[in-house]
């Protein structure tokens, strides 16, 4: 993985409405000639190219023409009338909502992973939509697998579950049905992630990048034959989409989340491996 495409890069937005109304449309909307001062800094990732650029400049770019165009229509005095509120400043709210929200889906927040190599950590944010034993011929045998939905409004990086090496990737053309159906991980566009835990025990795991409805733009950042870290990250899944973990159901896995739960990628533990109090029962029977 190139050691600087991992870096966020970090964006400073700064809105300062103490100027007069007739130089910022805006400032009126907003508080009337109040001074206020809002400064954001969103680490953003790089995954999200050229989208983190392109979107954000448009809305940037329309919102400032619809100012001009405002002041250019309206006389001052309009622009303190109630129905202006819909007209004039409701149109620029929607558009400076849409530019922060552009802004905060390509975000990148730094994530302490738990230092325990008995977990199974998420591999995205979201919402755990889905919990079955299926059988998978990549795993081999019954296997359990965790759903994750992730809408609009949550990170989209994902990261390895555990310490693992990439053993094969394959990316697959599909449809994009909506991600919240279970049948959109077996239909849909996806990219699957074949891996194999570093550390006892060697399971083999499967990582599946899902496009949803509104996603069409998978990013997978890493190499067959590559190794990750818990927690790395290894690509997002653009503007809604649904991410799949897969292993072997048995008895020592045992699963530590239930459907609706909300999780964090590389932080929520949603599988831990109960390895130790097996091997000391084994020795008290021997």
């Amino acid at each position: 993985m190139p050691g600087g495409f991992n870096k966020p890069c970090t964006i400073t937005l700064l809105l300062k409405a103490d100027t007069p109304p007739q130089e910022s449309a805006f400032s009126i909307a907003c508080c009337a000639r109040a001074s206020y001062h809002i400064r954001m800094r969103i680490p953003l990732t790089k995954y999200g190219l050229p989208q983190v650029v392109i979107y954000p400049l448009v809305l940037l770019a329309a919102l400032i023409a619809y100012s001009v165009i405002a002041l250019q229509c309206y006389p001052d005095w309009a622009l303190t009338m109630p129905w202006s509120l819909l007209t004039v400043w409701a149109v620029e709210l929607v558009l400076l909502a849409l530019l922060i929200w552009a802004l905060c889906f390509f975000r990148d927040p730094a994530r302490a992973c738990p230092p325990d190599d008995k977990l199974l950590l998420a591999p995205a944010d979201g919402k755990v939509t889905d919990i079955e034993v299926v059988d998978s011929d990549i795993i081999g045998g019954r296997t359990l697998k965790i759903g994750i939905f992730l809408s609009i409004f949550n990170v989209h990086i994902n990261r390895a579950p555990c310490d693992v090496r990439v053993e094969k990737i394959t990316y697959k053309k599909g449809r994009y049905l909506n991600a919240l159906n279970p049948e959109s991980g077996r239909l849909n566009e996806s990219n699957d992630l074949e891996m194999v835990r570093t550390s006892e025990p060697t399971d083999r795991l499967l990582v599946r990048q899902i496009s949803g409805a509104i996603a069409r733009r998978i990013v997978c950042d890493t190499k067959e034959r590559a190794e990750l870290t818990a927690g790395e990250k290894f690509g997002m899944i653009k503007f809604g989409s649904r991410t799949e973990l897969y292993l072997p159901a048995k008895e020592q896995a045992k699963c530590l989340v239930k459907i609706g739960d909300k999780i964090k990628a590389g932080v929520t533990p949603l599988v831990k491996y109960e390895i130790g109090p097996v091997k000391d029962s084994a020795a008290r029977n021997t």
